[in-house]
């Protein structure tokens, strides 16, 4: 593919976040896809989940300027026992309602654009990256759902001198990690659960491939950080933390190991987009719990443990 068509290759965004820092080295931009394999039970991002754009309702903040009652072509958007309510089962996902919905009250999350309009937001900061060995980073939702849109943007920044950081949940064919390959320079690998059977109970899908591929990337010589989402009461588990560290030990090519505490925004998220809550427990491990963590992995292995 020429460098004409990966500008104009299309995906779905659901936010571009300016001033990273966690996401890779330096200051980074993170473009964050919709769309992923899996349905993680405490994901921070269940607005990337579904490849379609979504409506996030917040009725606290409706003002009552009506704009969406006259304007929603299904009308999804009523009034009932003096409170606004959205019957998102009549929702075309159109966004009609949130273009002159001023208080808030409805958002549009994602938008299609073209590799071309992506890039030139991120370059807007490439005074920073060039600073602080910043770069662009794709997330999502898992950015190789989208493949072709995100060959083509990891092709156009490297073409820019960027340096691009994927972050990843395995979960992909491993055809698809070869392409993209070239024109990553580190890959932020989730490694949720190590057993298994509470892979597939908590995240949706199996383990085994997520392994492999993890596996076939550190071989090819790519450089990692294991990434791995903390969740009390699930995955807190000595057991996993060994396999953690045992997991680093082993591959060659593991640069650090980000320990990711579990944070309830996502459950409040949910709300807004109509779907039930995944976790009970909606609290913030505190820092000696935390810290805890890091020691219990760190005693293990060499490679350096830090909070993400």
């Amino acid at each position: 593919m020429n460098d004409k068509r990966n500008a104009l290759v299309k995906g779905m965004v659901f936010d571009i976040q300016k001033f990273s820092i966690h996401d890779g080295p330096g200051i980074r931009t993170t473009v964050f896809l919709k769309g992923c394999p899996l349905s993680c039970l405490w994901c921070h991002n269940p607005e990337s989940q579904q490849r379609e754009p979504e409506i996030s309702f917040i009725p606290e903040k409706c003002i009552g300027c009506g704009w969406c009652f006259e304007n929603c072509p299904p009308k999804g958007h009523v009034m009932e026992n003096g409170g606004h309510v959205l019957h998102r089962e009549l929702c075309i996902r159109c966004g009609k309602c949130t273009e002159k919905c001023y208080a808030g009250a409805n958002t549009l999350i994602g938008r299609e654009m073209m590799v071309e309009e992506v890039l030139a937001d991120v370059l807007k900061d490439l005074p920073f990256y060039e600073n602080s060995g910043g770069g662009m980073t794709l997330s999502g939702g898992e950015p190789l759902y989208q493949m072709e849109f995100t060959a083509a943007l990891l092709a156009e920044a490297k073409g820019k001198g960027l340096h691009t950081c994927l972050e990843t949940c395995g979960f992909a064919q491993l055809s698809q990690f070869m392409r993209i390959l070239p024109d990553v320079d580190l890959f932020l690998y989730d490694f949720k659960e190590s057993d298994p059977d509470r892979h597939l109970r908590y995240t949706g899908a199996p383990l085994q491939l997520i392994l492999e591929n993890l596996a076939a990337l550190d071989k090819a010589g790519a450089s990692l950080i294991l990434r791995c989402p903390i969740i009390p009461g699930m995955n807190d588990r000595a057991d996993h933390f060994h396999a953690i560290a045992d997991k680093a030990s082993k591959l060659k090519h593991v640069l650090a190991v980000n320990i990711m505490p579990y944070h309830p925004l996502g459950e409040s998220k949910l709300g807004r987009l109509g779907r039930p809550g995944q976790i009970e427990n909606k609290s913030f491990p505190d820092e000696n719990t935390v810290t805890g963590w890091i020691n219990a992995i760190q005693d293990r292995t060499s490679v350096p443990v830090t909070r993400g």
